[in-house]
């Protein structure tokens, strides 16, 4: 029997049928926080899992796609998969496996950027481990059957957005598409997450989900060993009538609205429109992974990013550590003069102790406020967004339960006030731009007396106090 039948076969008997709800948003650790660790080798993950991820309270690292892809320097080589071989740019599969124990050995989850979509977008070439390949066929993996040819433009690419079936079944970008429709390619695309489970990994993030049918990802998660965390590229598009919100069934999804509004809230618009974002029309926060910015909306100009004026990208980062909706995902990524310049340092990243980046990474999980915003965010838990309040567009304040409150002034002067909040009476460090070490805070604190305080935020800055950092 060939290859391919003892796979075929091995999948119809292995489908079982899906779970009528999808699982927790995050896997199962107390932690939800995701750090995208973009272009990271997998030993420089590890040792930044044991040093600093794990006990900052970061809940999961997202990791690179890690199978044999196409060689290049540029990033998006990554993204144009060869086979299923874990050898690639970050390291071959014995260091991806002590990566992902690792790791958890310092409680941090990993969650693999996962490609089903597609496979090369060039004529032919060798991948990172040695495998040869033509556009539609991968010896031992893929023949030109697997793939979908849809005839429904010159080339076969997407053109037009208002068609379900050319964005399902045409290429992204030549991007050989997979005829995840068929039986052989969905128990090969089980195979390949299996094998990942087995080493470990705890969730998926699926790559171009938009470009897969929902159908077809349910059943491709229906032959998994077990049900991981999955979150779901679908960008929104006005108009069209693919929407993320056919995908929540599957797990979460990325919802771009989010990042769109809050690049628009911050630079334009005004941030007081950010209090009840459950009913913007998106999908429900308890099915909404969000991000300020990630590795294609810092390149294409959707999103806020490190080089944003007025602080901007800080201040939202730490509105969206703070506020109740979605799962926040941090991207930590690295300086670039070109949208395609690949990881700097051979792609070992590189951090300094006080929270700066070294050899070209920017390290933005180590920033004081954002990592400080981490453990706020673990404090306040799932606590009622409470005490908004909002004297002007600007500037806004508000309490997460009885557990933390936060003040954003994204206003170009400072703003002091009596405020209102949730948390018993005591002294507490102001965990923007401080910390408590040894029971003493290196920066400003605030007495809450009767359930209020006298604080002042600076011009295009924020506040934060929780229940641990009491001084």
């Amino acid at each position: 029997m060939s290859f391919r039948s003892v796979l075929l076969a091995s999948a119809l008997l292995g489908v079982r049928a899906l779970p009528t709800q999808p699982e927790a948003r995050a896997p199962s650790n107390s932690n939800k926080v995701i750090i995208q660790l973009f272009e990271w080798t997998w030993d420089s993950i590890a040792a930044e899992c044991r040093d600093f991820i794990g006990p900052a309270g970061y809940g999961y690292v997202q990791v690179s796609p890690p199978q044999e892809t196409i060689t290049g320097g540029q990033w998006w080589t990554d993204y144009q998969p060869v086979s299923y071989t874990l050898s690639g740019k970050r390291g071959d599969r014995n260091a991806f496996a002590n990566m992902v124990a690792t790791c958890h050995a310092a409680g941090v989850g990993v969650i693999a950027d996962t490609i089903w979509n597609h496979m090369a977008g060039i004529d032919s070439g060798t991948g990172t481990a040695g495998s040869s390949f033509t556009h539609y066929d991968y010896p031992g993996t893929y023949q030109i059957q697997d793939f979908h040819h849809c005839g429904l433009e010159s080339g076969d690419d997407i053109v037009n957005y208002s068609s379900r079936q050319e964005v399902q079944t045409c290429e992204l970008v030549n991007l050989a598409d997979l005829a995840t429709d068929t039986e052989y390619v969905r128990g090969r695309l089980a195979q390949y997450g299996n094998d990942l489970l087995s080493l470990g990994v705890d969730g998926f993030r699926l790559d171009a989900a938009k470009h897969i049918a929902s159908d077809d990802i349910a059943n491709i998660m229906g032959r998994l060993s077990f049900r991981p965390y999955v979150t779901q590229e679908v960008i929104y598009g006005d108009g069209e009538p693919i929407t993320p919100s056919e995908y929540t069934k599957n797990g979460d999804v990325q919802e771009f609205r989010y990042t769109h509004t809050i690049k628009d809230a911050f630079l334009n618009s005004g941030i007081q429109q950010l209090f009840d974002l459950e009913s913007k029309g998106w999908v429900p926060g308890s099915s909404a992974n969000v991000f300020v910015t990630n590795h294609d909306t810092e390149r294409n100009g959707d999103s806020l990013n490190h080089n944003s004026p007025n602080n901007a990208y800080v201040t939202a980062t730490i509105f969206s550590l703070a506020h109740p909706y979605g799962t926040p995902s941090i991207l930590s990524s690295y300086q670039f003069s070109n949208n395609d310049d690949g990881a700097p340092n051979g792609g070992y990243g590189t951090c300094a102790a006080d929270g700066g980046g070294l050899n070209g990474w920017l390290c933005q999980h180590r920033w004081l406020a954002i990592r400080n915003m981490v453990a706020f965010r673990n404090t306040v838990g799932t606590g009622e967004l409470n005490y908004w309040i909002s004297p002007q567009s600007q500037q806004i304040a508000f309490g997460r339960g009885a557990a933390g409150f936060v003040a954003l002034n994204n206003a170009d002067y400072e703003w002091s006030q009596t405020f209102t909040t949730p948390l018993p009476n005591g002294r507490y460090c102001d965990v923007i731009g401080a910390e408590v070490v040894n029971g003493v805070c290196t920066g400003t604190s605030y007495t809450v007396s009767g359930g209020t305080f006298y604080g002042t935020v600076p011009a295009r800055s924020s506040l934060a106090i929780h229940v641990n950092a009491r001084v």
